[in-house]
C-alpha cells in the first residue's frame, strides 16, 4: 500500500495535504498518486513517486473516459494510477480548470489545464497591442479560479525601436485593462523581467497561454534555464508563429513549482464566464452598483453611473464596448448550451414516449 510521507516526493509538483486527503481511498486500494504531465491519444505521461524522488511513467486512460468534454483528463490533473496494470484508475477532484469554448457548433467546452494557481497570459509587443484579446483571456483566467498574470513579451524590441517611454505607455494601457492583475514587461533575449516572473511563479502551478508567436516557448525556456521547448521565429509580416508547441506539457521549474506550456491559441471563446467577465471589468461592475435602477442596461437610462463615468472620463468607451461584447458572447454561449440540453431532454422524452406506446401495444396484443 502507498504510504503518505511527511516530505512527499511530489511536493515540488504541487502535492499537498488537500490532495493527499482526496487520495486516501485510492491509497487503501494500493494505487499510486501521479500528476499528468502530458496527454496524447488515449495515453498519458505522469510523474509518480520513486523512493525519495520521482520518475515518469506511461499509462492508459481508457478506464476514465466519461464522454463529458470537461471531464476528459488533461495536463495538470492528479490521478490514481495502477502501476502494475499501467492504467489511470481515477482523477482526483480539480481545484481549478481553465476552459474555453470549442470552435464547433456543439456548444462544448474544452479544458486546457487543471489545478493551476497562475494563468500567465503572454502577449507579444512585436505586433500591435490587442487589449480586447487580453480582456478575453483575463475573463477566462478569473473564471478558472487561477490568478492571472499578464506578461508583455519581446519588450526589448519596443525599447530598441521606440524607446522606454512607449514601453511605459503600453504597460499603462495594459494595466488599465487588467485591474488588480500584475503586468510585467519581459524580454527573454535580455533577461528583463524574467527574474520577477520566476519569483511570482515559484512554488506554484502555472499555465502559459497566448497566441502563436507570443514567445511562449522562448519564455518557458528562460524560466526553465535551459532550451527544453523548441523555438521557431515568428513571421515578419504579422508576427504570427507556427505552433512550435503541439501538446500541453507540464515542466518542473528550477526554483520550485511547475509550468504548463500550451500550443498557441487562435480562438479564445468564452465558456460560462460571467463571473470572470465581471472580475475583468470590476470598475464597471462597481459603477453599475451605483446606478439608479438595479437592472440598468447602461444605454440611456436616467441616473446611470456608468454613462456618467463616460462623460467625466472616469471610464473609457473602449472598456465599456469590450465589456458589452464579452457579456453578449457569454450569453450566446449559455443560450446555445441550454438549447442543447433542452434538445437532449426532448430526445430522451420522445424515446420514453415511444417505449411507452410499444409497451401499451404489447399489453393490448398488437
Amino acid at each position: 500500500m502507498f504510504e503518505l510521507a511527511p516530505s512527499h516526493p511530489l511536493t515540488g509538483y504541487g502535492w499537498d495535504d488537500g490532495f493527499a486527503d482526496s487520495f486516501t481511498p485510492y491509497a487503501a486500494e494500493g494505487l499510486t498518486p501521479g500528476r499528468i504531465i502530458r496527454v496524447d491519444r488515449g495515453r498519458c505521461d505522469l510523474v509518480v513517486p520513486d523512493g525519495d524522488g520521482v520518475r515518469t511513467v506511461h499509462a492508459d486512460t481508457a478506464l476514465v473516459t466519461t464522454g463529458d468534454p470537461l471531464r476528459i483528463m488533461c495536463t495538470g490533473d492528479w490521478a490514481a494510477v495502477d502501476l502494475a496494470q499501467g492504467f489511470v484508475r481515477a482523477l482526483l477532484p480539480r481545484r481549478t480548470a481553465f476552459v474555453r469554448s470549442t470552435s464547433s457548433q456543439r456548444s462544448e467546452g474544452q479544458i486546457l489545464a487543471a489545478n493551476v494557481d497562475h494563468a500567465v497570459i503572454a502577449v507579444s509587443l512585436a505586433v500591435e497591442l490587442d487589449l480586447g484579446r487580453i480582456e478575453r483571456f483575463l475573463a477566462l483566467a478569473w473564471e478558472s479560479g487561477a490568478a492571472p498574470v499578464v506578461v508583455l513579451t519581446k519588450a526589448d524590441l519596443v525599447t530598441e525601436t521606440a524607446g522606454p517611454d512607449v514601453l511605459a505607455h503600453l504597460l499603462a494601457d495594459t494595466e488599465a485593462s487588467a485591474p488588480g492583475v500584475p503586468v510585467l514587461a519581459v524580454s527573454a533575449t535580455t533577461g528583463e523581467g524574467v527574474d520577477i516572473l520566476a519569483a511570482t511563479l515559484a512554488g506554484t502551478t502555472s499555465v502559459l497561454l497566448g497566441q502563436s508567436g507570443a514567445g511562449k516557448s522562448t519564455l518557458a525556456n528562460a524560466l526553465l534555464g535551459e532550451d527544453v521547448q523548441t523555438v521557431q521565429a515568428a513571421r515578419d509580416r504579422d508576427g504570427k508563429g507556427r505552433h512550435t508547441t503541439t501538446t500541453r506539457n507540464l515542466l518542473a521549474l528550477p526554483g520550485g513549482g511547475v509550468l504548463i506550456d500550451t500550443p498557441g491559441l487562435r480562438g479564445v471563446g468564452l465558456w460560462d464566464a460571467e463571473g470572470g467577465v465581471a472580475q475583468t471589468f470590476s470598475e464597471i461592475e462597481s459603477l453599475a452598483a451605483r446606478c439608479r435602477f438595479h437592472d440598468c442596461g447602461h444605454e440611456s437610462e436616467p441616473g446611470c453611473a456608468v454613462l456618467q463615468a463616460l462623460t467625466t472620463g472616469e471610464l473609457r468607451q473602449r472598456r465599456l464596448d469590450s465589456y458589452r461584447k464579452l457579456l453578449r458572447e457569454n450569453q450566446r454561449i449559455a443560450a446555445r448550451t441550454d438549447a442543447r440540453l433542452r434538445a437532449e431532454i426532448r430526445r430522451d422524452w420522445k424515446k420514453k414516449q415511444t417505449l411507452g406506446r410499444e409497451m401499451a401495444d404489447r399489453k393490448r396484443g398488437r
